[in-house]
């Protein structure tokens, strides 16, 4: 069985699947007048080159490097989100997929070559251990981490359930560094934040791992008991949302939706065609449902947003979508060789409409309002999405330029179909005071019903990151 996902940066959430079995047809008769002929020769031009560097390359490489590099090379030839994943990526790649590891439990970022602990993880043991938020770590089992990078240190810190480790930290109020001892345990990953806003439930869904859809109906359940009659209804926020897993935004589109069609993926072939449908019940009792979306919403949160706007079954709120409407299959290469993503499909949504490099347009466009010093930086800046990725997939659908074409009765007559109009990304900016954040209070309004035209901000364009630079700069959960 494999696994599909949905998402656009090495971030992307995934998971493990059975191997792949390849079966290559040999033709009997000439080799010279076989179909496979000229692959045949490719390939030992590609034997040729590679001996070539391998004896003659001013330096001795690394023959793994190469390969796994020629690897990746013909990958992401291909498009922008077809990858060779290493063993070692492979692994991290599971691990977010999953949502769980063991760990301690926080949320750290690298400052002035030391490991700075943006938030520890309620009722884990780095919280229980006494960690705190600004902490610094210095050291890890007495080894210094200064030279390591973010990503080493974090490794260094993971590891199997009720090992110990030592963490040297540096606290402000605290004249010398001390030594705190952690046990490391299981640790989840939740992709789904809820607060109260007095009479509407908000709900932040900030990825699509396998924790996604169990943890979106709990926020739900809790969110029903804390407001209780008075509530309103549920704003769903997807803004720089990368994606995930397919089957997760499925899930979570399904708690909205009573019956329907929730997503089409299309494959090279028709027999690979997919319609996954509505099942009965309504998690949200039928309450009103706003989405937010922005120009870092993408693939999953495109999943989502396309089905219940198709479905009329939630209001779209924000700015256009980033628009890849792709879909990548993992597909291991035996238990020590890691990976390949590979583009399989492109997916639909219920009115049979594709969002590569289209994107999503909400159905009430709110511009996210900018501080002043982010206009300067942005003000000679083009929105990015899919569509400015080089090598993106073109957009499969189109339109014919005459209406009349082929009425004559004119064998073949048809006239010829225009490219479908590709769309750029949008503002993918979210202040973190609520307040200031234009598109939540608009949204708020909106489900009291006291939303107007006038409370909409003016349009600031600005450029959405391709999917994976935002978690690049985010704090990292151990």
């Amino acid at each position: 069985m494999r696994k599909t996902e949905f998402a656009f940066w090495t971030f992307l959430m995934m998971a493990g699947m059975a191997g792949v079995t390849t079966v290559l047809n040999v033709t009997n008769g000439n080799s010279a007048t076989s179909p496979n002929a000229e692959v045949y020769r490719q390939l030992d031009l590609f034997g040729d080159v590679f001996e070539r560097v391998r004896s003659d390359y001013v330096e001795k490489p690394d023959d793994t490097m190469l390969i796994e590099n020629a690897i990746n090379g013909m990958l992401s030839s291909l498009d922008p989100h077809s990858s060779y994943l290493s063993p070692k990526n492979f692994k991290d790649m599971q691990v977010q997929t999953r949502g769980e590891f063991g760990g301690l439990g926080i949320e750290v970022t690298m400052e002035n070559g030391v490991i700075k602990v943006v938030s520890p993880i309620d009722d884990t043991p780095a919280s229980k251990a006494g960690i705190l938020a600004n902490d610094l770590i210095t050291h890890l089992d007495n080894e210094q981490i200064n030279g390591l990078t973010l990503e080493q240190a974090v490794e260094k810190m993971r590891g199997p359930v009720n090992t110990p480790i030592n963490l040297t930290v540096i606290r402000k109020g605290r004249e010398e560094p001390f030594d705190i001892k952690v046990t490391r345990d299981i640790i989840r990953i939740n992709p789904v934040k809820a607060r109260a806003e007095d009479d509407v439930a908000y709900i932040k869904v900030s990825t699509f791992n396998e924790q996604t859809h169990a943890m979106l109906v709990k926020s739900m359940d809790q969110m029903k008991k804390e407001i209780g009659p008075k509530l309103r209804g549920y704003i769903i926020d997807l803004r720089n949302n990368p994606g995930g897993l397919l089957d997760q935004a499925i899930s979570v589109s399904d708690d909205f939706l009573e019956q329907g069609a929730i997503v089409l993926t299309k494959g090279r072939n028709n027999e690979e065609t997919q319609r996954s449908q509505a099942r009965p019940g309504d998690t949200s009792d039928g309450k009103p449902v706003v989405v937010l979306i922005n120009g870092g919403s993408a693939s999953a949160s495109e999943i989502v947003a396309g089905a219940l706007q198709d479905h009329k079954r939630a209001t779209i709120i924000g700015t256009r979508s980033f628009g890849k409407g792709s879909v990548q299959t993992i597909i291991p290469l035996g238990t020590t060789n890691g990976a390949i993503r590979l583009t399989t499909a492109r997916y639909y949504t219920p009115s049979n409409r594709s969002i590569q490099a289209k994107g999503i347009d909400p159905d009430i466009v709110v511009e996210q309002e900018l501080p002043d010093d982010l206009k300067e930086k942005i003000a000679n800046e083009k929105p990015r999405g899919e569509a400015s990725l080089r090598g993106h997939l073109k957009n499969p659908d189109g339109t014919l330029k005459n209406p009349e074409a082929g009425k004559d009765g004119t064998e073949g007559a048809e006239a010829p179909k225009e490219e479908p109009k590709e769309e750029s990304g949008s503002l993918a900016y979210v202040p973190k005071e609520p307040e200031k954040d234009t598109q939540l209070q608009y949204a708020l309004r909106f489900l009291r019903g006291t939303a107007t035209e006038a409370n909409v901000a003016k349009p600031a364009v600005s450029p959405a990151p391709p999917a994976g630079d935002a978690a690049k700069a985010a704090p990292v959960p151990n």
